[in-house]
C-alpha cells in the first residue's frame, strides 16, 4: 500500500505538531528576561539582540542544508540527529560566559533546531495534497502560534525563580522530550522509491528549478517579508514595552501573550479560509492586516500614543503575518512534491535569514525607541505587498483558465482523502 493511502496515526500527528515548537520556543521563551542579560553579560543593546539574530540565521541556514538531505536521505535520520544536537546546544547557551560565546552558541542552537522545522513541513507534503495540505500548515501555524503563547509566557513568570541561563536548561529539557517523541513515534515518511538521486552536488539545479518558478519565488519573498516584520516585534517589543511602557518582563510575558493569541486565533482561521474559500485570497486579507498594523505602529511612535495604541497595533500586524502563514506555506509547497525538503528549507530560510538580518535594526535607535521598529514593520510589509504584485499576482493572471470555482493551486490532491 502506498504510503499516501495510509491514515495518519494521532502519535504522529502529535509528534510532526511538536517539532513546530524549536522555533517559537527557541525565540521566545528567554526575550522578557532579554534586558536582564544584556545588563548582566555588560552588552550593548544591538549587541545582545545578535543573540536574537545569530538563532534566526541558524535557524534559515539550517534548514537549507536540512531539507535537501531529507529528500535524499529519509526524514528520520536527519531528524534525530538534529534534535540530539539541538538538546546539547541548548546546554551550551545555558554556560556560556560572553556574549561572544552566547551568540556562537545560539548560532549553533538554531542549526540543529532547523531540523525539526524543515521535516514538519515535509513530512506533511509527504503525507497531505489538496486541502488537507492547507489545513495540516493551517494546524502548524496555531501550534506556532499556541507554543509562542507558552514560550514568554512561562519565560516571564520563571524569571521570578531563575535567571536566563535557567531558561535555556528549559530548553534543553524541551528537546530531550522531543526527542524521546521522535524516537518512539515518529516513522519514515518518505520512502526509498520517492527520494531524490544524487548527492548534494545536484542542490544548485534544485534551487534554480524552484526559483525559478515565479509563484514559489513570490511565496518565498512574501513569507520573508512579513517575517521580517514579525521579527523585528519580537526582537524589538520587549525592550520598547518595558522600556518605554515600563512594564514588569510579567507584566510584558501577557502583553506578548495577547499577540500570540491573536497570531493563534488568526492562523487557525487563515487557515480554515485558505480552504474553504482561496489561498491567494486569504493571502492578501493577511497581508492588509499587516500594512495596517504596521502603519498604526508607526503612528503610535512618531505621535507617542498611550500603550493601549501600540498594543492594538501589534495586534493587528502579528494576527496578519499569521493570516499569511498558512496560504503562502501550501502554495510554495504545492507543485513541488518531489522536492517538498528543499522547497520547505528555501521558505525557512527566507523567514528566519529575513527576520534575523532585520532584527538588529530596531535597536538602532536606542533600547526605548518605538520609532526603528515601526519603520522597519512598515517597510517590510510594503515590500512584501510589491513582491506579491509582482510575482504571484502575474503568475496566478497568466495561469491557464480552469474550470469554474477553482484554480491550479485551490484543486484537491488525489490524496486529500486522508484523514
Amino acid at each position: 500500500m502506498n504510503l499516501r493511502d495510509q491514515p495518519v496515526g494521532r502519535g504522529l500527528a502529535v509528534v510532526l505538531g511538536m517539532l513546530t515548537v524549536f522555533g517559537p520556543i527557541s525565540m521566545d521563551l528567554y526575550l522578557p528576561v532579554l534586558p536582564a542579560l544584556t545588563l548582566e553579560l555588560g552588552s550593548a543593546t544591538s549587541t545582545a539582540q545578535l543573540t536574537v539574530t545569530a538563532c534566526l540565521l541558524g535557524l534559515g541556514l539550517g534548514q537549507l542544508v536540512a531539507g535537501p538531505l531529507s529528500d535524499r536521505l529519509g526524514r528520520r535520520r536527519p531528524l534525530l540527529a538534529g534534535v540530539a544536537a539541538y538538546v546539547l546546544t541548548s546546554a551550551l547557551c545555558a554556560i556560556s560566559p560572553t556574549i561572544e560565546t552566547l551568540i556562537v552558541a545560539r548560532f549553533v542552537q538554531g542549526l540543529a533546531g532547523a531540523v525539526g522545522i524543515v521535516i514538519a513541513q515535509a513530512a506533511g507534503r509527504d503525507l497531505y495534497t489538496g486541502s488537507r495540505l492547507v489545513r495540516y500548515y493551517g494546524r502548524l501555524t496555531v501550534l506556532a502560534g499556541l507554543a509562542a503563547i507558552i514560550g514568554p509566557v512561562i519565560g516571564g513568570q520563571l524569571a521570578a525563580f531563575t535567571d536566563w541561563r535557567g531558561l535555556f536548561v528549559l530548553l534543553a529539557a524541551v528537546g530531550v522530550a522531543i526527542l524521546v517523541a521522535s524516537v518512539v513515534v515518529f516513522r519514515e515518511t518518505l520512502p526509498r522509491s520517492r527520494r531524490v538521486t544524487g548527492g548534494l552536488t545536484h542542490m544548485p539545479h534544485d534551487f534554480r528549478r524552484l526559483l525559478s518558478d515565479r509563484m514559489f519565488l513570490g511565496t518565498v519573498l512574501v513569507s520573508g517579508f512579513t517575517s521580517s516584520a514579525l521579527f523585528a516585534y519580537l526582537a524589538g517589543a520587549t525592550y520598547v514595552l518595558q522600556g518605554g511602557y515600563r512594564l514588569s518582563p510579567q507584566e510584558y510575558s501577557f502583553a506578548f501573550g495577547l499577540n500570540s493569541l491573536g497570531f493563534m486565533v488568526f492562523g487557525y482561521l487563515g487557515g480554515r479560509l485558505a480552504e474553504r474559500w482561496s489561498q491567494k485570497g486569504t493571502l492578501v486579507a493577511g497581508l492588509v492586516m499587516c500594512a495596517f498594523g504596521a502603519g498604526g505602529l508607526l503612528a503610535t511612535a512618531v505621535l507617542q500614543l498611550p500603550l493601549i495604541a501600540i498594543v492594538i497595533s501589534l495586534l493587528t500586524m502579528v494576527s496578519g503575518v499569521a493570516v499569511t502563514s498558512s496560504p503562502a506555506t501550501s502554495l510554495a509547497m504545492t507543485d513541488h512534491p518531489d522536492l517538498a525538503g528543499t522547497a520547505s528549507s528555501l521558505l525557512g530560510l527566507a523567514r528566519f535569514a529575513f527576520g534575523g538580518l532585520t532584527a538588529p535594526l530596531v535597536g538602532l535607535g536606542g533600547a526605548d525607541d518605538a520609532v526603528p521598529l515601526g519603520l522597519v514593520t512598515t517597510v517590510a510589509t510594503a515590500l512584501a505587498l510589491i513582491a506579491y504584485a509582482t510575482t504571484i499576482r502575474r503568475a496566478a493572471t497568466s495561469t491557464p483558465r480552469r474550470p469554474s470555482g477553482s484554480t491550479a493551486h485551490d484543486l484537491p490532491g488525489p490524496s486529500a482523502r486522508l484523514s
